[in-house]
């Protein structure tokens, strides 16, 4: 299960305090975090969904700051126990050994890559012309790489790749899931979320048990034994902790969600624009974008703001 550190939370907190709104989330009381914080010796240039990168070549990772340097220009996509993947505005996408930090190669997709995910040697990547692929280390080759339908804007949060065994889940700028074999491409399933041409590509996916959950900035939907089941929202942000689906909106509101998608608790705390969210350890963790961080109890019943 995917999980964004602490730290990673607070690197969300510098790249989004730019963003404008009308209103802002003033809380009544707060506590300081000065206690829990300490930096990390460089600015945040660039954020992902599975990462951050540094001014100084460096990258945040789900362990903290790593210390291998992805090179100029480029910015971090993802990480394995093997690889990491860093890719530049270019198209070039760089494929680092983890443990010497070395480069193995710098393959040439010639379109700029929105996103990638390394599973036993296969990478999965999405272009941001909405072409998605699938490469392989070992014969340093692509297995495949097709086109979907042309998008005109997306949102920046745009969702990795989800290996399943050897299934690959494609979160496409379309608003479109596609699922291939990555041992045979060649047939393809694909799951429609919604069908608008802008803003409309998948912010969000992820698995609990044998249902998957994705999300697009206008629906969030769950796909597993029960049938697809969907709810739509303005949102922004969603974050799974064991069998339970935590539902962040852009009007501040919190829900708490089962795999059916029926809501078992919900706060709202007005005028919060959240940046970045995560939910693990029994608490809920919601970060707005003028630099609170909401820390909630699981049934969301209780909080502290830092």
């Amino acid at each position: 299960m995917k999980r964004l550190s602490l730290p990673l939370l607070a690197a969300a907190a510098l790249l989004f305090s730019g963003c404008s709104s009308k209103q802002y989330f003033e809380p009544a009381q707060t506590y300081s975090a000065s206690y829990a914080t300490s930096t990390y010796g460089s600015k945040i240039v660039d954020l992902s969904r599975d990462g951050a990168t540094l001014q100084n070549g460096q990258y945040i990772g789900k362990k903290g700051v790593q210390h291998i340097n992805l090179g100029e220009g480029y910015r971090f996509l993802s990480e394995s126990s093997a690889y990491v993947l860093a890719g530049n505005a270019e198209g070039k996408l760089k494929i680092i050994n983890k443990k010497s930090g070395k480069t193995i190669r710098t393959v040439d997709l010639e379109v700029p890559i929105v996103s990638a995910s390394v599973h036993n040697g296969m990478i999965a990547y999405i272009l941001n012309s909405n072409a998605f692929g699938i490469y392989s280390i070992k014969a340093n080759k692509k297995v495949m790489e097709n086109r979907s339908e042309v998008t005109y804007a997306i949102d920046t949060r745009a969702a990795s790749p989800m290996f399943i065994d050897s299934l690959v889940v494609m979160p496409m700028l379309d608003g479109k899931l596609i699922v291939l074999d990555s041992n045979n491409p060649v047939d393809a399933k694909v799951i429609y979320l919604s069908s608008d041409k802008v803003f409309n590509n998948v912010i969000f996916l992820d698995r609990m048990g044998d249902t998957m959950v994705a999300a697009t900035p206008e629906k969030l939907i769950t796909l597993g034994v029960d049938g697809q089941m969907e709810y739509r929202a303005e949102i922004s942000d969603v974050a799974v902790s064991g069998s339970t689906i935590y539902l962040f909106q852009k009007d501040g509101e919190i829900l708490k969600l089962n795999r059916m998608l029926e809501v078992l608790a919900q706060k709202k705390f007005k005028y919060a624009h959240y940046a970045a969210s995560t939910a693990f350890g029994g608490k809920v963790y919601a970060l707005d974008q003028q630099g609170a961080l909401i820390v909630l109890s699981s049934d969301l019943k209780k909080h502290k703001i830092y």
